[in-house]
């Protein structure tokens, strides 16, 4: 049976990457790879994967960095892989944000069992009626959005623009599927309704005290929400 969901491997050994791909594409999963930790980050902002099954001991960036850095932007279960036993690793991947953790050599029952496991437990989840991102903070019910514990005021229609690209964190939000989903009519490449309410959305949000995150334009393509790069 056929799962259509889609997993990351971050490993920097390539056989065993190979490996895992091969067991999870037999038992119906997609699979991308990355070998680097900051290759990674930049697959999981560009993919949004489903999983991340993701190894400790990685050039560049270790896994701890990776899962930290993540955790800005992306949702989606962490699953750890490390070839040490430690209990204090074992901690700290959990503190940075894993969800779960396996000590290699890997055992391939035992791991699909995890991955299920985790993305059953997600697939399950009740809607999030808010979100953090630092110090910007959205609530789903009362449509209200505080930075710094400042209230940025937003009519309902900036509202459901920034929750929708929020909830997509790293993944560009094309203007078809923003047009669609906030507006329940086809895109039909001329529309401009959806740039207008995302330049003011990101007025406001400019003007919020200690703000780091900002609503870029994708050329061609949509919007993406995403942590504001220094320098």
């Amino acid at each position: 049976m056929m799962s259509n969901k889609h997993i990351l491997v971050v490993e920097d050994d390539l056989s065993l990457a190979e490996w895992i791909s091969d067991y999870l594409i037999e038992h119906g999963y997609s699979v991308s790879v990355a070998s680097q930790g900051d290759f990674a980050l930049t697959m999981i902002a560009e993919e949004s994967p489903d999983l991340v099954l993701l190894d400790v001991m990685m050039p560049v960036k270790d896994g701890f960095e990776v899962c930290r850095e993540a955790r800005a932007f992306y949702r989606g279960p962490v699953l750890f892989m490390t070839a040490c036993s430690e209990e204090g690793d074992e901690i700290m991947g959990l503190d940075v944000g894993a969800d779960d953790y396996l000590t290699k050599p890997v055992r391939p029952k035992v791991l699909l069992a995890r991955i299920k496991a985790l993305l059953r437990r997600t697939a399950d989840a009740p809607p999030k009626e808010q979100l953090h991102f630092g110090e910007l903070e959205m609530d789903a019910v009362a449509k209200s959005v505080t930075v710094s514990g400042q209230k940025v005021e937003l009519n309902d229609n900036e509202f459901d623009l920034l929750w929708l690209l929020a909830n997509r964190a790293g993944t560009v939000v094309t203007r078809e599927e923003l047009t669609q989903t906030l507006r329940g009519i086809e895109y039909d490449g001329l529309d401009r309704s959806i740039d207008i309410r995302a330049s003011r959305l990101r007025r406001k949000l400019q003007e919020a005290p200690t703000q780091p995150y900002v609503i870029k334009t994708v050329r061609g393509k949509g919007y993406l929400f995403c942590q504001e790069q220094e320098g």
